[in-house]
């Protein structure tokens, strides 16, 4: 599965009452180490597809989401489990360290 584009409108639905973990990736187009990171997140959508799911907040789009949730620094990728903030990881990492720092290798 793609990722998810997430907004204000769509993120109680999609992350808070999704029924499997969501990792949500917050974003910005003139970020180089969100760019770095693009391919690593959409890599992680497709091998966990189904198992989690994979949403993406662009902060300048969505810059309540992000101040919802403190996002100081970006890329930022938050990890939910059944509604609640599971994990954080701040800044770009290589996929199998993302993966290992994320937990999201039990799935």
């Amino acid at each position: 599965m793609a990722e998810i584009v997430l907004t204000k409108n769509n993120f109680q639905a999609e992350v808070l009452n999704s029924d499997i973990p969501v990792l949500v990736d917050f974003w910005a187009s003139w970020c180089g180490p969100c760019m770095m990171l693009s391919p690593v997140i959409s890599e992680i959508a497709k091998e966990f597809d189904g198992k989690i799911k994979v949403g993406k907040v662009n902060v300048d789009e969505q810059n309540e989401l992000a101040f919802m949730y403190q996002v100081a620094s970006i890329p930022t990728l938050l990890l939910f489990k059944n509604g609640q903030l599971a994990n954080t990881s701040v800044g770009f990492m290589p996929k199998d360290a993302l993966i290992e720092k994320m937990g999201l290798g039990a799935y």
